[in-house]
């Protein structure tokens, strides 16, 4: 698979090119989009992601089965290797988790078709879920006598009521994208020929606004909504410290005095 990535403006669009396989990921796949996820992070001209899999059948179905086979070697001994250092051994789960790589740009996923176990677990990860009206989801590990390793049942959790969660996690049932939408699950559902220009739009409003401050916001949602009110409400000040006095704020407050666009520039 090649792991494509177009910029428009300010928007940079990850995709997921292996249709013939539905968009499953090999472990050089996991490993070029980490690399890839984590270079637009540090690239000042990018201010949001947006993630899809080529084609109209699938975002992803998770690991590329015929190609993350079980290693040899005991998860004794590879589970307390470093992420790189268990690749080396056959062992991928763990790419699929992006939370190590601190990745505070907003990211959409742009689901278009199946969103499957590894799949899903990707989606859960970014910010916004946008959903064509042809896109299913569901996490099937069950039924292969297996888990979600990359966190997707708690991701579920986190994501939609428990009931829900639950019910898809114990069955490995799939759901059709107005269910998603109904559970909350995705934010819209679009038809797919409408599925790209719905999401450029949101990612085009989110660029549009300070970049600091939504990189701002997305690390207080991350990191600090399990705390204590005292707790959350104190990290949120301290960031609203942070930014008092960057030129970005300053001219945020100046265009609204002057009633016209402000222009940032994530300074």
């Amino acid at each position: 698979m090649a792991i494509d990535v177009q910029t428009e403006n300010s928007i940079a669009i990850v995709t997921l090119n292996a249709p013939e396989s539905l968009n499953a990921l090999t472990i050089p796949d996991l490993l070029a989009l980490r690399n890839q996820l984590r270079s637009l992070q540090d690239d000042d001209a990018v201010r949001c992601i947006v993630l899809t899999g080529a084609g109209d059948r699938s975002f992803c179905t998770g690991a590329n089965l015929k190609n993350t086979l079980p290693t040899s070697e005991s998860f004794g001994r590879t589970g307390f290797l470093g992420v790189e250092a268990e690749v080396s051994h056959g062992g991928y789960t763990r790419l699929i988790d992006l939370n190590g790589l601190e990745l505070w740009k907003p990211i959409i996923a742009a689901i278009n078709g199946y969103c499957l176990g590894g799949g899903l677990e990707l989606a859960m990860q970014c910010d916004l879920r946008i959903g064509a009206s042809t896109a299913s989801f569901a996490l099937p590990e069950v039924r292969v006598a297996s888990v979600p390793a990359a966190g997707g049942v708690q991701q579920l959790l986190r994501a939609i009521p428990a009931a829900h969660a639950m019910k898809l996690a114990l069955t490995g049932d799939r759901i059709d994208a107005d269910l998603a939408l109904r559970i909350g699950l995705i934010s819209d559902v679009v038809e797919p020929e409408k599925l790209m220009s719905a999401v450029m739009s949101t990612a085009q409003r989110i660029a549009g606004n300070g970049p600091l401050a939504v990189q701002a916001v997305k690390r207080l949602a991350l990191e600090t909504s399990h705390l204590c009110p005292r707790d959350y409400t104190a990290q949120a000040n301290l960031m609203w410290g942070v930014l008092r006095d960057s030129q970005d704020r300053i001219e945020g407050r100046r265009a609204f005095a002057e009633k016209r666009v402000p222009l940032f520039h994530g300074r």
